[in-house]
């Protein structure tokens, strides 16, 4: 529910802000995409190995949070320090710096909230944990609301994320320190060793949190240099409606459900794995079909609708990005085996090629066709990374068989011959509406089942 308020409260800021101006829209998406990467490497893979060490029934609690909160805030004036940096070298305006820095700092301060909402959920508190969350979000995200109301400037509407996560954190750090086992909120030398071990034993996640948000949002920042903040808002109102089909699935399905049915079943039944592996590829295929078809077919409509008619004109840029959640959906899962199988090094190096691949590819299409450029750079480089994740997958253990490649082929090859076709002699509802039909009847013949 808390998550559900905060999504809610984010999107309606987006679309308000997308409708009022596209130019601080498109600066908004810039320094939020830059943000991720604060985000990304405050987390440093430290909230999975932090359950374990809360868990144990005995040890110093205190300790633990004091050890993994240095980390973390170490992180944060590093990236801190980066973002400084690439923000002056981009020669950003005054606005769009304080902008930047102020959403960056305040992203910043999530992961060390985390770090008491990590121990609310070990004591099986996340009753407390959703009301501090929505607590925050309400303010912070009403902070936003009146500074766009009220016609603040733009370094005073950045500081929406440090209000929404200083709540965040204030409030989960004074209910975690009334616990009676939260004692001893000091480190020796063995706690600092500890900390120095946990450290190292996440550089590998880090890179990889930092290669996959570098790759995916290199050409944002290129489409600001080579576009302007413009091309950007025209980007980013139609990436928000695509991937925020993929996170849903990532985040909810994936990450919460299947991920650690598969570490799991690698321990105990490897054909059990294999099992779940694929009729999971091949639901997760079936969903995404007749959601790409709707993105591809009614974007024309949708975009204007919720962002503004001032978006009409690039409307195509969703149908354009429509193939990525294909794409995501099937990598993600594949990312996730290879998770359980140990190959976090692999994963590593895939994810490093294709930064390189995305900043090669931004550097070569966006500066010659800025928007075009843009939409190719994430889909062809999401194509090639899924082609090594999935690749690795259908080698070790055949995630996806021919026939039901074909299938998935036949239904998608009808489903367009449908469209082009009717859509020529009959309305085109009535054209969107057979088109969906093999598509519907796939995800039903593929639906999830128990066994």
């Amino acid at each position: 529910m808390a998550q559900s308020l905060r999504d809610g409260l984010h999107t309606a800021l987006m679309v308000f802000l997308a409708r009022r101006s596209a130019s601080s829209f498109g600066e908004f998406v810039l320094a939020f995409s830059l943000a991720q990467f604060i985000l990304f490497l405050g987390e440093f893979g430290l909230n999975q190995p932090m359950v374990l060490s809360l868990s144990r029934k005995y040890g110093n609690k205190g300790e633990v949070l004091l050890q993994y909160g240095i980390i973390k805030a170490g992180l944060l004036g590093l990236g801190m320090v980066g973002v400084l940096v690439f923000a002056w070298t981009q020669h950003y305006s005054g606005s769009l710096f304080w902008m930047t820095v102020g959403i960056c700092a305040g992203c910043g301060l999530e992961p060390l909230a985390g770090s008491f909402f990590v121990a609310c959920r070990v004591r099986g508190r996340q009753d407390a944990e959703a009301v501090i969350r929505g607590t925050g979000a309400l303010c912070g995200y009403g902070f936003a609301l009146a500074a766009l109301f009220f016609g603040w400037p733009g370094w005073c509407f950045g500081l929406f994320k440090v209000v929404e996560n200083s709540v965040n954190l204030g409030a989960s750090a004074w209910f975690t320190m009334g616990w009676k086992e939260m004692t001893g909120f000091t480190l020796g030398r063995r706690g600092l060793e500890r900390a120095w071990r946990t450290g190292q034993n996440g550089v590998v996640f880090v890179f990889m949190a930092l290669a996959a948000i570098g790759y995916n949002k290199a050409n944002v920042f290129f489409l600001q240099r080579h576009g302007g903040s413009v091309s950007v808002a025209s980007y980013g109102v139609a990436w928000e409606l695509v991937d925020g089909v993929s996170n849903m699935v990532a985040t909810l399905l994936l990450s919460g459900v299947i991920y650690p049915l598969l570490v799991k079943l690698w321990r105990t039944s490897r054909d059990e794995f294999a099992l779940l592996a694929r009729q999971t590829a091949r639901s997760l295929t079936a969903a995404a079909l007749p959601l790409m078809a709707v993105l591809i077919m009614e974007t024309d409509r949708l975009l204007p609708l919720v962002y503004g008619e001032h978006y009409r004109a690039d409307a195509w840029l969703a149908a354009w990005l429509a193939p990525s959640v294909l794409i995501a959906f099937v990598h993600n899962l594949a990312a996730y085996m290879m998770l359980a199988f140990g190959r976090e090094r692999l994963l590593l190096l895939i994810y490093a090629c294709g930064l390189g691949a995305s900043v090669g590819l931004c550097a070569w299409l966006i500066p010659i066709m800025p928007l075009k450029g843009a939409a190719l750079c994430i889909v062809l480089t999401k194509a090639a990374v899924a082609a090594c994740t999935v690749g690795y997958c259908q080698r070790r253990i055949g995630l996806l068989s021919l026939p039901s490649v074909l299938l998935a082929v036949l239904a998608a090859g009808m489903s367009v011959a449908l469209w082009w076709g009717v859509g020529r002699v009959a309305p085109r509802e009535a054209a969107e509406v057979l088109a969906l039909l093999p598509l519907l009847g796939l995800l039903w013949r593929w639906r999830p089942r128990k066994a």
